[in-house]
């Protein structure tokens, strides 16, 4: 049974979808106004963890993820740099995108806001119609927070002082705390005709539009980071249920904990940003990955190389364990009759495939998770590698594949080469171990050494053993 913390009740349920074997899900993408960051990269692959299990588990998951590709940051960047806004956008939506293919995520839906301009101007009409906003003198258009009696039961906040939103034109809202659906336009800002007037739409209303249009009016999971509880999150709640006339408008909320640096968020303000592209060329998308499991989705993530380190070794570890486990397979016999240490180990196998699906069925508690993984590797490496049995050997790396379906880090690795390739090239380095056996058996150690090492620079690693040498794929 999965069970999944839900921020709207503030408790562990039970998830069970609006449509049997489907789950409709949105996640808040970026505001294209800069590169992507580490702290978006957190969200987006704790998030893809999530998805990735659901699907394991049989669900049809739809995923849509939102591109802002209009906003007052990006209006900003673009007369601090005398561009264009859309050559901004256009830009950092490309870097978007590159980081995303880069860590294996895929996204069914990727909307623009400029895209929906239509729809918006639709949603905004229903509100002022329904009375729950309304124009002011400028023909900007706000959200009544005062007409929506449920305003808060999101972030906790329903006293109105804490509400008060960041928006202009403070002196024209009938309440400090009412946000903007419509902005008039500026000179020199882009604008598109309305209603109202010329203008913009406000930053909250496009993902309550955009995600109603792509999953309707009622869907399974809303999903970002942690900072989006208030207010953005608060406000969308109130735009779709407010025009949809609908209760909840979304089952689940999930948000995703803050990456820190030295115990502080990572924040442009406090200079502490590291780029994904950078990060990804440092430490690789799939260190990147491990090390994102290794914390709950809900807790802070601490970035340090400690924590690099301990993914960089695993996901070598799990390499040598998809290699030594495929070549076993390769070369072994089925078996008619298993050794009772054979069985043992097929059971210690079932138990750690059980204690990852219970782990991963509470809240998605990776951590827990991470720890069947690497007690997997143990197995492999413990009874598996020094005693190969096709048996053994194929339901463990069965049990990778699985693992790998959500980690995500192995499927270039568990992807074999044409079978006539790989038969040409392991016959070649067989050849080059039998030649250094026989040099070692003559004691010329410094050339059986040489040969080791030349391997080792391939990616083929030597094991020694009394009673002869193997080798196996390595990272």
């Amino acid at each position: 049974m999965l069970r999944i913390y839900n921020t709207l009740t503030r408790r562990v349920e039970e998830f069970t979808p609006l449509t049997p074997g489907i789950v409709k899900s949105y996640f808040c993408g970026p505001t294209v106004y800069d590169y992507t960051h580490l702290g978006h990269v957190r969200a987006y692959v704790a998030f893809d963890f999530i998805k990735r299990y659901m699907m394991l588990k049989g669900y049809d998951f739809i995923h849509v993820q939102n591109i802002t590709d209009l906003d007052d940051k990006i209006i900003k960047r673009a007369r601090d740099e005398g561009k264009s806004w859309r050559e901004i956008a256009d830009y950092y939506t490309r870097d978007y995108l590159e980081v995303l293919k880069a860590l294996n995520i895929e996204v069914n839906i990727h909307p623009r806001v400029t895209d929906h301009i239509k729809e918006i101007i639709g949603f905004i009409e229903r509100l002022i119609d329904k009375g729950y906003a309304y124009v002011a003198p400028s023909g900007s258009v706000y959200f009544d927070v005062s007409t929506f009696s449920d305003y808060g039961k999101l972030s906790g906040r329903r006293r109105a002082e804490e509400w008060r939103q960041e928006e202009e034109f403070l002196a024209e809202k009938k309440n400090p705390f009412d946000f903007a659906l419509w902005k008039a336009a500026k000179p020199g800002e882009p604008w598109w005709e309305s209603p109202w007037g010329r203008g913009r739409p406000g930053w909250h209303i496009e993902c309550s539009v955009m995600s109603t249009r792509y999953l309707g009016t009622q869907f399974d999971i809303h999903g970002g980071g942690q900072d989006l509880i208030f207010p953005h999150h608060e406000n969308e709640i109130a735009i779709a249920e407010a025009a949809l006339g609908v209760k909840p408008w979304v089952r689940y909320w999930v948000h995703v904990g803050y990456l820190t640096i030295g115990g502080e968020k990572m924040s442009k303000s406090l200079g502490n940003v590291v780029y994904a592209r950078e990060a990804l060329r440092k430490w690789g998308a799939e260190v990147l990955r491990l090390w994102i499991f290794s914390a709950h989705y809900r807790r802070q993530l601490e970035l340090n190389d400690t924590a690099i380190g301990r993914a960089r070794d695993l996901y070598n570890r799990l390499v040598l364990a998809a290699n030594t486990l495929m070549k076993i397979v390769r070369e072994s016999e089925p078996s008619h009759y298993l050794r009772d240490e054979e069985v043992k180990v097929l059971r210690t196998l079932d138990s750690i495939a059980t204690r990852f699906y219970e782990s991963m069925d509470n809240d998605f508690n990776t951590p827990k998770a991470l720890t069947a993984v690497h007690d997997l590797t143990t197995v492999v490496f413990r009874d598996i590698e020094p005693r190969p049995s096709f048996s053994t050997a194929l339901r463990a790396l069965q049990l990778l594949r699985t693992f790998n379906r959500v980690l995500g880090v192995l499927d270039r690795v568990l992807a074999e080469a044409p079978p006539v390739e790989r038969e040409i090239v392991e016959k070649l380095i067989d050849l080059i171990i039998r030649v250094r056996t026989e040099l070692r058996k003559r004691r010329e150690y410094d050339i059986s050494d040489w040969i080791r090492a030349e391997l080792g620079r391939l990616g083929i690693k030597v094991l020694d053993y009394r009673e002869g040498s193997k080798w196996v794929w390595q990272p």
